[in-house]
């Protein structure tokens, strides 16, 4: 049984609250504690098992998961066989690898396989040619996209995704030249080259990922931006 200590205590406290900041901080402290702190990690995570899956539930899967014990991640398996987060498709497309890739915060391999699953979805032209033309995006369902993000967004403590460059580019006007560098796409005028260039871990700034439409230009990138997916999350 876990302590309840004052430690412990507050730290499950800080799990349940409303802040987002203070819920990832009770993460990464109690994972240090060690065995205490990793029982209250798991049955945090299997506690809230009915809920919707929040950036928290990502955080708390992809943790647990790291501590590569194999007991944990029997169950880890055992509730969620795919990872944390469902993942609708109107067209049926597999976005399990993709989610496997993010728990594991392979960060790159994960940006090309959505490109490969941005392909996947313009059709079968697009996959031979491994990039899509910005009129195809406007075609996606809406709900493949909000899938692609809601996993970038649980894995990544909600620095990386399709919504989180939206809201940049919303909050600097609409103004690609400032979105370039304010997301470390671009710096002193000149395009970060791919893929040495890029930041692939959570040390990169809000919205440096997924950056598999970067080299498509800007009509790719505000197709994304402005597509329905985002006035029709829930």
């Amino acid at each position: 049984m876990v302590s309840d200590s004052d430690t412990l205590v507050d730290l499950r406290s800080r799990l349940q609250g409303d802040s987002l900041k203070k819920q990832l901080s009770a993460v990464h402290e109690l994972l240090a504690l060690g065995p205490q702190g990793v029982e209250v990690l798991t049955t945090t995570l299997i506690d809230r098992k009915d809920e919707l899956p929040t950036i928290l539930d990502g955080k708390l899967f992809q943790v647990l998961y790291a501590t590569e014990r194999d007991e944990l991640r029997d169950l880890l398996t055992q509730h969620w066989p795919q990872g944390r987060l469902e993942m609708p498709s109107a067209q049926g497309i597999d976005y399990g690898p993709l989610q496997a890739l993010l728990v594991q915060q392979d960060f790159e391999e994960a940006d090309r396989l959505t490109l490969a699953k941005l392909c996947e979805l313009a059709g079968p032209t697009a996959v031979k040619r491994k990039w899509v033309y910005f009129t195809e995006v406007e075609q996606f369902p809406a709900v493949d996209l909000q899938t692609l993000d809601r996993l970038w967004l649980a894995y990544s403590e909600g620095k990386f995704g399709f919504s989180v460059q939206r809201r940049l580019w919303l909050s600097l006007g609409q103004n690609w030249d400032k979105l370039w560098p304010r997301i470390a796409w671009k710096d002193d005028n000149i395009w970060t080259r791919y893929p040495g260039g890029f930041i692939w871990d959570l040390s990169a700034p809000d919205g440096h990922l997924p950056l598999s439409n970067q080299l498509r230009g800007v009509r790719m990138m505000a197709a994304l931006l402005t597509h329905p997916a985002w006035s029709e999350e829930a």
